[in-house]
């Protein structure tokens, strides 16, 4: 008996796919289990072939995983476009009154589950329930227990429509029972664990929390594809957090206004993906020539122009390192994961605060919606940070004042005794616009020093796996889960391995990496993108050039059999 599972459902847009399959993975993470949550839609509002997918086990669940153990197919298309991901133990659950299971060439040894899932959904209420009544049917097939899957239904109709409680509840259980009363033999089960101090987060909320927690302020956004959630998350609690939240005409609109609050001295963001990060490059310089704190958190999804708005990719990073007129510094972080994500939120503020430059936060869609469980937030050590921030202004205050670390003290509009002004325009000292040489060079190199600075202070970037590997991994960003995923399976393979993963990628931390490359015999680079983006950065900063490596840029985030696959190629 297996005690992993691979749990997929498929279904047009409507059919409440996405919907399901985070109720399941909360109803796993509520037995004591770890489940990672993966969506794939099409850019529709109805129609359209949407899945998700929850890789479960007792164990950490890091990552998607590609074979599939059980199949549950609202549609005929869901076993079109899926048969072949299903493994030879897999079951298929199905209503035969929807289509013919017999058109395709399943295994003998698959188990295929007939189950009259409109009927039943139609009995209670209406065929939208189907949804719920296969939720029942898989809680039961993997031999969980049905009382936490009701509390959930109960939690997911609070305060809408209590009356869709009983139904649902009605609907599940009888789908439930539909496998119960049946002697069938399925080679899966999930053994309930001891409850852990666990949630199911996808890295959005985690950094929207972390986010509030740093004493964020302000939000000013336009909505946009992956991105959006924090703004409805932002929207939902600004009461509670006591936040303003603005949705702003558009994304030009947001990074003024947000400039413009951290002007004033108040912890303000912004969220958006590549085509609104592209609006609002003029005004990253503003906040880049006035050295105001801001902080912007860009979710990647594949460009150029509309691109595929639901997919994912990692084809931001050289934009966001490069992006606005000129040179001026700024701060990159990759977060990797929901707990890096949370810890992004944590730190940005203070980074963006104490270096007084603005912070870009690189996540994509694949981690930006996609749920996984994980340890509570461990925030305990935290403290505000906001560097030179001083409460009276000292004789002749200058804003952009000279100093050692390039780091000038900072006032707040409104302190007694002082104006200063935050210039577009090249400034000197005091903030009047200045055009001389020597000002300009002076200037220049004031704010670039703040780089050097700050990289002494951001964290090396993580090693996993052998300390002896003969083959070293290089990525940065949402390809964490996978590799790791992927060096457990090299690990059963006796092939050592290791990771060496960045989750700040700008400005380059190099000690470990070269360190990496004298080590080891062959370093693969894995990047979600078709140029290799972050090879080209280290290169550049480096001069190291990476002679395997591993990208795709499909649309879609890495498998682990891929990497593990293209690792075995290199042996």
């Amino acid at each position: 008996m297996k005690d992993f599972v691979n749990w997929k459902i498929g279904g047009e847009a409507g059919y409440g796919i996405l919907s399901v399959g985070i109720m399941f993975g909360k109803f796993c993470t509520r037995n004591g289990l770890y489940a990672f949550y993966s969506s794939e839609f099409p850019s529709l509002i109805r129609g359209g072939h949407n899945t998700v997918q929850l890789n479960v086990k007792k164990t950490p669940s890091l990552s998607q995983q590609f074979e599939v153990n059980m199949l549950i197919a609202l549609n005929e298309e869901t076993v079109k476009l899926h048969l072949h991901e299903l493994s030879p133990d897999a079951a298929i659950i199905f209503d035969s009154k929807d289509f013919d299971i017999k058109k395709f060439k399943t295994k003998k040894t698959q188990l295929l589950i007939d189950i009259p899932l409109t009927e039943i959904a139609e009995k209670h209420g209406k065929k939208i329930m189907r949804n719920t009544v296969a939720l029942g049917v898989s809680v039961s097939l993997l031999g969980l227990d049905f009382s936490h899957l009701e509390q959930l239904i109960k939690e997911a109709f609070a305060g809408k429509k209590d009356a869709l409680i009983p139904i649902n509840i009605a609907a599940a259980k009888e789908g439930f029972n539909f496998i119960k009363n049946r002697n069938l033999k399925f080679n899966y089960k999930l053994i309930k664990q001891k409850n852990k101090d666990h949630i199911f987060i996808n890295a959005n909320d985690a950094f929207s929390l972390g986010a509030v927690k740093s004493g964020l302020k302000f939000v000013g956004e336009y909505p946009m594809t992956p991105s959006s959630s924090i703004l409805s998350f932002m929207a939902t609690h600004e009461l509670t957090f006591d936040i303003v939240v603005k949705q702003t005409e558009d994304e030009i609109s947001a990074i003024n206004m947000i400039t413009g609050a951290a002007y004033t001295g108040v912890r303000a963001l912004t969220a958006t993906s590549g085509g609104g990060f592209s609006l609002m490059v003029e005004g990253l310089g503003l906040a880049g020539m006035t050295e105001s704190p801001i902080v912007v958190l860009e979710s990647q999804r594949p460009g150029p122009s509309t691109g595929l708005p639901t997919m994912t990719e990692q084809g931001d990073l050289n934009f966001a390192v490069y992006a606005s007129q000129g040179e001026f510094p700024r701060l990159i972080m990759a977060p990797g994961d929901a707990t890096e994500a949370f810890e992004a939120g944590l730190n940005s503020f203070n980074f963006a605060e104490k270096y007084q430059l603005p912070v870009i936060v690189l996540l994509d869609k694949y981690v930006s919606e996609g749920n996984q469980t994980i340890e509570v937030f461990d925030y305990k050590k935290f403290k505000i940070n906001r560097g030179k921030l001083l409460t009276s202004a000292p004789p002749n205050y200058l804003r952009y004042k000279f100093t050692s670390d390039g780091i000038s003290p900072r006032v707040l509009p409104g302190t007694q005794g002082t104006v200063f002004k935050a210039n577009g325009d090249e400034h000197n000292e005091k903030g009047m616009s200045w055009e001389s040489e020597e000002n300009r060079i002076k200037m220049m190199d004031k704010r670039m020093h703040k780089l050097d600075v700050l990289k002494k202070e951001l964290p090396e970037p993580k090693l996993y796996g052998e300390k002896n590997a003969k083959i070293s991994l290089v990525s940065w960003g949402s390809t964490k889960g996978i590799i790791l995923e992927a060096l457990t399976e090299l690990k059963k393979l006796k092939i050592k391995a290791n990771f060496l993963h960045y989750s700040y990628v700008f400005p380059l931390k190099e000690k470990k990496l070269l360190e990496l490359m004298k080590k080891s015999k062959k370093v693969l680079l894995v990047e979600n993108n078709g140029t290799s983006q972050f090879g080209k950065i280290i290169g550049a900063e480096t001069g190291i050039q990476f002679k395997h490596k591993l990208l795709k840029y499909t649309g879609r985030q890495f498998f682990p059999h891929e990497i593990v696959k293209k690792v075995r190629s290199l042996k």
